[in-house]
């Protein structure tokens, strides 16, 4: 077995850099009272041992920079052999304020022996795979023999639960869970059939007398035979080499909660119920949750291989999500294809390696940063792992431990650091130093710097047990007395110390802020640097420094936050005059009090050069402008294009347009150079032409009739549209009339019948 025995030693070391910094503002949160608190509360926390007021406890910078006290020891004890290698050094010295790292080195063997268990799901569903599986283990023998020459293999099955609704327990399905003339097996939990063993025909001869059962639900306990052969090592025979579980199945999984179903509502306790090779506690317990089968299959280095068919890949996917150093194969619907997916579940597992630790102390944290195959570097949490590794290459593992303070009083703590799957592991023994050096050297107990009342050690008093105070001068019991808090107040109307600090004593000792930079200071605590006002989002502008919350600004600055600046300098014009003489300088920037000048110094007016002169460039009268245009250069151009660009000239060039009395406009430009104005004028008005009269009344006539015919159109449409609804409810009444066949009650026919009243006394004579 390859071990290794780390003993790290860290010191909490102590600085002396009286200067704060920055960083490490825990430091100054942690108002730490002595230098063994100082120490703990951070990384780069470091105790001045000077007598100074302010800031005991603060940031340190490097180790280059920081006055170093004393240093760190780093004691490795190592038991090395050949699978994990570590290139720390026996002896090592160093600041405590950076984090202790250390090397491991991981080299994939060759030959390395391997143990596979084989479980399986033997519900009726699976009753053509177990006919495939008999004859597994002489050909599965004879291909890992290709891969290691030390190779045992196991069996074992699962069902269900044996009780409702899981099975039937009528007798005789009890008997024979089957349906029709199929025999079956008994139901049962999980059976350890064949412990590890290297005689493949056994396995072949044991297999084969194995009958398929049946349960009732579609999900299946295999949870439950997971757990048993995680923790039944001596029963199942594990060795302390590789461990394979296969996990073959064509159903989902019950899991933690789901026994309730049956009755069951204790929670499973991870250990091993096996009597004679049968898990007799499945009606007991119910089935492991996820998260206690990871811890399990961890402790115990068993890598998982999920045999299962298509349907049900996503969830095992899912599950392999879950638990590390596992694999999921598409098993076949008769499990032909077994071997093959395990050879290739085996080679995937093998070839990544994943650094794991055991549970931390408190206060101690561990990173990895991983230098991989081919030159790959991972670190945060792809830092544990490396992968493609083939067998002969070597990864190098950099483990930094670092300790934010000292768990279990200072006791030694250990960790253990291993690579999933494997038995090797590394053991890191901690031992914590929490106080400091100077407290055990120049210690001067009842010093008279301490009011007689405290312990002179590394630079400050550290009170006796009922006192308190900077040096010790007052009774804790005396701390919060009305006379105490009257002399922490500027008045009867302010807080106590203005609400930045604590009344120790009848003195106020100000807050500290998490900036080193930033302070409270005065009798009261009134003050601070860092509450005045801000220009340019700096304090005081940059040009100055904040005092009791007021800006004091540096030479040749003024104003509430220091940003008006008393330099003329900016202000002065080409002819040496502030602002050109139109102005006044106001904190560096020119207030041109003429309207017609602009520009940083006033000396631009692009209006100067009154219009008649550029409208007479324009239009080439400048003789009766002659007087009036005399002070500066006219030059006239052929259009717009032509017209100086700001580009051309070292000096301002303004653009502009004026309007004349016709409505047309001229452009020009002005620019005033060292010696004289110049105005560039383009010498063709951009006047408006007037307007196209026939157009226009060819559009209005052509409107006028478009609209019409519109109007037209309309007015056809609806009268189609009304003759089709009259016409359509004419066809409608003329089928709905019903006409009445009886005789006309006012009709009178026109035939009249009469009898002659002798026609029957005649007959009767005669």
């Amino acid at each position: 077995m390859d071990l290794k025995v780390i003993l790290i030693s860290l010191l909490l070391g102590v600085f002396c850099y009286c200067n704060p910094q920055k960083e490490g503002n825990e430091c100054i949160s942690a108002n730490a009272k002595h230098c063994g608190e100082c120490i703990q509360a951070g990384a780069k926390c470091g105790w001045c041992e000077q007598e100074v007021r302010e800031l005991k406890c603060s940031a340190v910078l490097t180790a280059a920079e920081a006055i170093f006290m004393f240093y760190v020891r780093l004691i490795l004890f190592v038991i090395f052999e050949t699978s994990i290698d570590s290139s720390i050094p026996k002896e090592k010295g160093g600041i405590f304020s950076q984090p202790q790292s250390f090397d491991l080195k991981f080299k994939r063997a060759e030959d390395y022996p391997i143990d596979l268990y084989y479980l399986m799901d033997l519900s009726y569903s699976m009753k053509d795979d177990l006919e495939n599986v008999k004859n597994l283990g002489t050909s599965l023998m004879l291909e890992m023999k290709k891969i290691t020459s030390d190779f045992h293999i196991g069996f074992g099955s699962f069902v269900e639960k044996t009780v409702m609704p899981y099975i039937s327990t009528t007798p005789s399905k009890l008997l024979n869970p089957c349906t029709g003339d199929q025999n079956c097996t008994s139901p049962f939990s999980y059976k350890n059939v064949l412990s590890l063993t290297s005689d493949g025909n056994m396995f072949n001869s044991l297999v084969g007398k194995q009958q398929i059962s049946g349960n009732l639900d579609s999900p299946e306990g295999g949870f439950d035979a997971i757990m048993q052969v995680a923790v039944c090592g001596k029963e199942i025979g594990w060795r302390n080499v590789t461990r394979l579980l296969v996990f073959s199945t064509d159903a989902g999984f019950h899991f933690a909660g789901d026994g309730k179903l049956g009755g069951i509502v204790l929670p499973n306790d991870g250990k091993c119920h096996l009597e004679d090779n049968v898990y007799t506690m499945s009606h007991y317990y119910d089935y492991p949750s996820i998260a206690h089968l990871v811890q399990k299959l961890s402790d115990n280095n068993i890598q998982t291989i999920f045999a299962v068919t298509e349907e049900f890949q996503p969830v095992y996917q899912e599950l392999k999500n879950l638990i590390p150093k596992s694999a999921v194969g598409t098993l076949s619907a008769n499990s032909s294809n077994v071997i093959n997916l395990i050879i290739d579940a085996y080679n995937s597992l093998s070839s990544e390696v994943i650094l794991d630790n055991s549970k931390l102390p408190e206060g101690v944290e561990i990173e990895y940063k991983s230098q991989c195959k081919n030159g790959v570097v991972n670190d945060k949490d792809d830092g544990r792992k490396c992968s493609n590794i083939s067998i002969g290459d070597e990864v190098n593992f950099n483990i930094t431990v670092t300790s934010k303070g000292c768990p279990n009083e200072g006791k030694s703590e250990t960790i253990k650091i291993k690579p999933l799957g494997f038995t090797e592991e590394v053991e890191i023994i901690l031992n914590f130093i929490c106080d400091c050096q100077c407290q055990n050297n120049d210690v001067v107990k009842k010093s008279e710097k301490c009011s007689l009342n405290g312990t002179f050690e590394c630079g400050a008093c550290r009170c006796f047990e009922g006192r308190v105070g900077r040096n010790c001068e007052c009774s804790s019991n005396d701390m919060a007395t009305d006379d105490m808090d009257h002399n922490c107040r500027k008045n009867n109307n302010t807080d106590i110390c203005s609400n930045n600090g604590e009344c120790v004593c009848g003195t106020c000792e100000c807050k500290k802020r998490p900036n080193p930079e930033e302070r409270y200071s005065g009798q009261f605590c009134e003050c601070d640097n860092f509450n005045c006002d801000r220009s340019g989002n700096k304090l005081c502008g940059g040009n100055g420094r904040c005092v009791c919350r007021e800006c004091i600004c540096d030479p040749m600055w003024s104003g509430r936050a220091c940003d008006c600046s008393l330099d003329n300098s900016t202000c002065l014009a080409t002819n040496k005059q502030i602002c050109n003489g139109r102005g006044r300088c106001e904190c560096g920037v020119c207030k041109c009090t003429d309207p017609k000048f602009q520009g940083p110094t006033c000396e631009t007016c692009p209006t100067c050069p009154g219009v008649c002169c550029i409208q007479a460039g324009a239009t080439s009268k400048m003789k009766t402008c002659k007087e009036e245009c005399s002070y500066f250069n006219l030059i006239t151009v052929k259009d717009r294009n032509k017209l100086p660009q700001p580009n051309d000239y070292p000096y301002p060039v303004m653009h502009c347009k004026e309007r004349d009395a016709n409505d047309c406009w001229f452009y020009y430009t002005y620019a005033v150079n060292d010696t004289e104005r110049e105005v560039h004028v383009v010498d063709k008005l951009d006047c408006p032409s007037g307007p196209d009269i026939i157009p226009i009344v060819a559009g209005v006539v052509a409107g006028i009739v478009l609209i019409g015919l519109a109007l037209l159109l309309i007015w056809k449409l609806l009268m189609i549209i009304h003759d089709r609804r009259e016409f359509a409810k004419f066809e409608k009444e003329k089928m709905n009339a019903k006409w009445d066949t009886q005789e006309n009650p006012i009709y009178k026919s026109p035939i009249n019948q009469f009898q002659n009243p002798n026609y029957g006394r005649k007959a009767a004579v005669l």
